[in-house]
């Protein structure tokens, strides 16, 4: 069985996707040292908060060098909200801020629209442009839980894996290579997520 780690930086739902693993016959660990981590045949990058205290504490902590290294070497990582965020190269959260950019693109703010409430939170139903193995077994219009003001626009489509509708499309997950995200919260979205995260333990 693949060891999965669960990266802390101070910022997310920790043992909630601990938890979420374990009643799905998966170990996981929770550590932020940067050598228990490097050795992980999977990383979970939760996160939950600021976009601009999250990449500060990785940099401090030397886990942003143990996120690229573990990429680097095709080994699966999955994002999870803020966690997904964190993998482009910008966020425009209070200022302009440098992200992983392990994937290219920005994080931006929902627009000020009439009628549109940000934050998105709540359940929202997913589309599947193109066939990802983190939504093996997953029908279309499944729906999750999400809570963000902020979202992802890659500079590639190709790796978008699924959307929502909120009124427009928005990218709700990602996939390039082993390195896998979600806008929404797995670990929250009931027998959906948990099939989502049985999917990204059982990926070789």
């Amino acid at each position: 069985m693949s060891t999965i780690g669960i990266v802390d930086y101070g910022m997310g739902n920790l043992r909630s996707v601990q938890k979420a693993l374990e009643r799905l016959g998966s170990s996981a660990f929770i550590s932020g040292d940067a050598g228990a981590l490097s050795l992980a045949d999977k990383l979970i990058l939760p996160g939950v908060g600021a976009f601009r205290d999250a990449i500060d504490r990785l940099r401090e902590s030397r886990l942003d060098i143990v996120l690229r290294a573990h990429v680097d070497a095709d080994r699966p990582l999955l994002g999870i909200c803020l966690g997904m965020q964190l993998l482009f190269t910008r966020g425009h959260e209070d200022g302009l801020w440098p992200g992983l950019d392990i994937l290219p693109g920005e994080v931006v703010r929902f627009p000020h629209v009439r009628g549109l409430k940000v934050p998105h939170m709540g359940w929202n139903h997913l589309h599947f442009p193109r066939t990802c193995p983190l939504f093996a077994g997953v029908e279309p219009e499944s729906a999750v839980y999400f809570v963000h003001s902020y979202y992802v626009e890659p500079a590639d489509a190709e790796i978008v894996a699924a959307e929502v509708s909120y009124p427009t499309p928005v990218t709700a997950a990602i996939r390039r290579g082993n390195v896998y995200a979600t806008q929404f919260h797995p670990e929250k979205s009931q027998s959906i997520g948990l099939r989502i995260l049985k999917n990204f333990a059982d990926i070789a």
